[in-house]
């Protein structure tokens, strides 16, 4: 069993301007595993790769390419997020990965400063964090992304670059 003492402390940004969720977004990843499992809310995010070996992460930055998320819209929070997996060494695992004790202060992360925040359908946040579980060989990491809508272009010239979607560990454990 997992503790939850490996929570990382969010971005001054955050803290200083605490948006908060109640409902989110949840995707799972296996990397560099011999078999994979993750259910959360009732949903198994791995069935089809749940008894195969996992690749490596495809790139150095494997994260920037991570589609879409699969699962959208869960309540803040259903049980914990239920890992099976066995590690190249060939040791199987299993563990719960509590999310609401992770989330336990429902904020969004972020490193937007409230002077540069622009109002959207949802106030200074545009719809639900993304949260991904990723499980990679001996660690599960949890990461959370989401839109924070700006006044300013993020990219100098690009006018479709009004906001920010940074990503963000925010809890890891190796096992």
């Amino acid at each position: 069993m997992s503790t939850q003492a490996d929570t990382i402390q969010p971005p001054p940004e955050t803290l200083a301007v605490p948006l908060r969720f109640a409902r989110h977004n949840f995707e799972a990843f296996c990397y560099s595993t011999l078999s994979c499992r993750v259910i959360y809310n009732d949903h198994d995010f791995t069935r089809d790769a749940a008894d195969k070996p996992s690749p490596p992460p495809p790139s150095p930055d494997y994260k920037s390419a991570w589609p879409g998320v699969l699962y959208v819209g869960i309540d803040n929070f259903p049980a914990p997020a239920k890992v099976q997996w066995t590690s190249l060494d060939g040791v199987r695992h299993a563990t719960e990965v509590d999310l609401a004790k992770v989330f336990k202060d429902q904020l969004i992360w972020h490193k937007v400063p409230k002077s540069d925040m622009a109002d959207f359908y949802s106030g200074s946040v545009a719809g639900e964090p993304n949260i991904y579980l990723e499980v990679k060989d001996r660690t599960i990491n949890v990461y959370m992304e989401m839109l924070i809508p700006t006044k300013s272009e993020q990219i100098p010239g690009n006018k479709l670059s009004y906001g920010r979607d940074d990503l963000f560990l925010v809890w890891t454990h190796i096992y």
